[in-house]
C-alpha cells in the first residue's frame, strides 16, 4: 500500500486537489474489481483542519495535519492561485516538511503552478521543472536556478515530478499510476477519465509572450522592434547596429533579460504571428509564411513544428474557427 499525501495549501485550486484524489480512488476500485489489492491510501494533508481554497470560495476539510504524517510515499502539490509570492508566504510551513519527507524517501509531484511551492523547497535547483506556460516568465524570475522546460507536460528527475499547465496534470497522474501499477491500469484510467495518455507536450497550446519585466531598456527596444516588424527578415547584426552594441554584448544581455536567445525570440515572435493568421484567416500556408518574413518553406515548416509540435496545416485544421464550423 502506497501512502499518498495530497497537500491542501491555502488558496489552492480545488480541481487539482479533488482530481488526483478521484483518479487514485478509481484505481483502487479497478484493482479490486480485477482481483488485485488496493494500492493507494490517499489523504488530504494540510496545515490546519479547515483550509480556504479557490479564492476563499470553498473550504476543504483535511484528513490529517503535516505533523501527523511521519512517513509518506508520494506528496502531491496542487496548483496554487493568485499572487505567487503571497501564496508561498502563507504556505511556507509546508516547505521544511516536504524537504524532510523527500530526504526520508518520499517522492514529490507538483501540478501546474504548484511548481512554485516545489521550487521554493530548493529541491529542484539545477533540475528540470514544468509549469503552466502562462506562468513561465514569473517562474523564471523567481527561480532562475531551476531549468524550466516550457514545452513539457511531464518531468521526472530523481523522484521529483512536475506537470504542465491546467488539466495536463492528469497526464502526470496517469504517468505515476503506470509507474506504480501497470500499463493496463493507466489505460483504463485514461479511458474512464477521457485523458489522452500519450500526450507529451503543451506546445500546441502555448501563446508566446516575451519576458519584458526587466530593467534593460535597450533590450526592450530590441524586443519592440522585433514584434513591430514581424514581416521583416531581422538579423542579430542589424539589431546590434541599431542599438550601437557589440554583437556578443547584445546576445549576452538579451539572453539574461529575456531567457531567450535573440534567434529564438525572433523565431517565436514570427511563429506566434503565423499561428494567429492560421487561426483566424483563410490564407494558405505560403501566404502566412511570407507575411511573417520567411521565404524558405522548409525552414518555416520545421521551425513551426519545433515550436508548436504541429505542422502549419495540422495547426490550422485544429484551431481555425472558420474551418471548424
Amino acid at each position: 500500500m502506497k501512502h499518498v499525501s495530497i497537500l491542501v495549501p491555502a488558496g489552492a485550486i480545488l480541481g487539482s486537489i479533488e482530481g488526483p484524489r478521484q483518479v487514485l480512488s478509481e484505481v483502487n476500485k479497478f484493482l479490486t474489481a480485477t482481483g488485485r489489492p488496493e494500492l493507494f491510501s490517499v489523504q488530504l494533508v494540510g496545515l490546519s483542519k479547515e483550509i480556504p481554497v479557490a479564492g476563499g470560495k470553498y473550504t476543504v476539510y483535511t484528513d490529517a495535519l503535516i505533523q501527523d504524517i511521519k512517513k509518506t510515499d508520494l506528496i502531491i502539490i496542487p496548483a496554487l492561485d493568485g499572487d505567487m509570492i503571497n501564496a508561498l508566504k502563507v504556505n511556507q510551513d509546508f516547505i521544511p516538511w516536504i524537504i524532510k519527507q523527500y530526504k526520508g524517501g518520499s517522492e514529490v509531484a507538483s501540478l501546474c503552478v504548484g511548481a512554485f511551492l516545489l521550487a521554493a523547497t530548493g529541491l529542484i535547483t539545477g533540475k528540470r521543472c514544468a509549469t503552466h506556460w502562462l506562468a513561465a516568465n514569473n517562474f523564471r524570475k523567481m527561480f532562475p536556478d531551476v531549468n524550466l522546460v516550457e514545452d513539457k507536460i511531464i518531468t521526472d528527475e530523481h523522484g521529483i515530478y512536475s506537470s504542465g499547465g491546467a488539466f495536463s496534470y492528469l497526464n502526470l497522474i496517469l504517468y505515476l499510476i503506470e509507474k506504480y501499477t501497470s500499463r493496463d491500469v493507466a489505460i483504463f484510467c485514461s479511458k474512464a477519465f477521457q485523458i489522452d495518455i500519450d500526450r507529451k507536450s503543451q506546445s500546441p497550446f502555448t501563446m508566446f509572450n516575451g519576458q519584458k519585466d526587466h530593467a534593460d531598456d535597450q533590450i526592450r527596444k530590441a524586443q519592440d522592434f522585433i514584434e513591430k516588424n514581424v514581416q521583416e527578415k531581422i538579423t542579430v547584426n542589424q539589431l546590434a547596429s541599431m542599438l550601437a552594441l557589440g554583437r556578443r554584448n547584445l546576445e549576452r544581455r538579451f539572453k539574461k533579460a529575456t531567457a531567450n536567445t535573440l534567434v529564438e525570440y525572433i523565431q517565436r515572435v514570427k511563429i506566434e504571428a503565423a499561428k494567429m493568421s492560421l487561426e483566424s484567416s483563410r490564407e494558405n500556408v505560403n501566404e502566412v509564411m511570407y507575411k511573417v518574413g520567411y521565404t524558405d518553406t522548409k525552414a518555416f515548416r520545421n521551425t513551426f513544428k519545433r515550436i508548436t509540435g504541429l505542422s502549419p496545416i495540422q495547426y490550422r485544421t485544429k484551431y481555425n474557427h472558420e474551418i471548424a464550423m
